[in-house]
């Protein structure tokens, strides 16, 4: 039986960890890389029998990647601190590891819990993460936003999904879609990227068609049509917020949209 490393990166996660790694009980072994928290974060990680290290950090990726650097095993899960494994999660990559995995990695499905109710529709749901992979097979993309592990060959599926509890309330989305819009913004700068008016018109539109309707957000309730909004959003500030680092580079040219 292949055994598995499962690898958390944290920064001040005192309000996740715990359940993380609850959840994480049944792998081989836990590391959890921390980049400095000042909260309880790293206590509760050892308390719970997990390797512990801290370094300062240098990227999503490259957090990660050091991560499973430090793995006792080649197969690593990796995990978000407010991500949790279920047991018929934990049970089906049990089971795929002692019988032998067929590809170098697997794509888990993953289910949001928001405004009471798992999000089952939208580009939320089944929205798979290639989280479970040979180490020797792929590593970690080094892009500031979004990152994902690179495999040399295709990857397979797993069916149940990765709980992610992403969002306290909705200030608390808002200010992460602040966040992740800036970097993904920047990635798109240094990739050459450039935006147009349609494209600030169009995209964040077809983002809400995409989402209400075709991903079934309209099945969701409440919560669906709000998901479906704040993605639409998401999208048009990462054009917006690209545009406005075009005129900060280049103010000769701001009157190109």
């Amino acid at each position: 039986m292949q055994k598995v490393t499962a690898t958390v990166i944290t920064l001040n996660e005192e309000a996740n960890i715990e359940a993380a790694l609850t959840s994480l009980r049944w792998a081989d072994e836990v590391v959890v890389v921390d980049s400095g928290s000042t909260d309880a974060t790293v206590a509760i990680a050892r308390g719970h029998g997990a390797r512990v290290e801290t370094r300062s950090w240098a990227g999503y990726g490259a957090q990660k990647n050091f991560a499973a650097s430090l793995a006792s095993n080649d197969w690593i899960l990796s995990i978000d601190a407010d991500e949790r494994v279920p047991p018929d999660l934990a049970a089906e990559i049990r089971a795929l590891l002692q019988r032998g995995p067929e590809q170098p990695g697997y794509r888990i499905p993953r289910v949001t819990w928001y405004l009471g109710r798992w999000i089952r529709g939208t580009d939320w749901y089944p929205d798979y993460q290639l989280r479970l992979y040979d180490r020797r097979a792929g590593e970690w993309t080094g892009r500031r936003v979004h990152e994902s592990v690179a495999l040399r060959e295709s990857p397979g599926q797993l069916h149940h999904a990765l709980q992610h509890y992403a969002y306290r309330d909705l200030s608390h989305h808002l200010a992460t879609i602040d966040r992740y819009t800036t970097l993904a913004a920047e990635q798109w700068r240094t990739e050459g990227r450039s935006v147009s008016f349609a494209g600030l018109v169009f995209h964040p539109a077809g983002a809400f068609l995409r989402n209400y309707l075709l991903r079934r957000g309209f099945t969701q309730g409440v919560p669906g049509l709000i998901v479906s909004i704040l993605n639409s959003y998401y999208v048009f500030l990462k054009f917006a917020k690209l545009y406005e680092l075009a005129r900060s580079s280049h103010p000769a040219a701001s009157a190109a949209v």
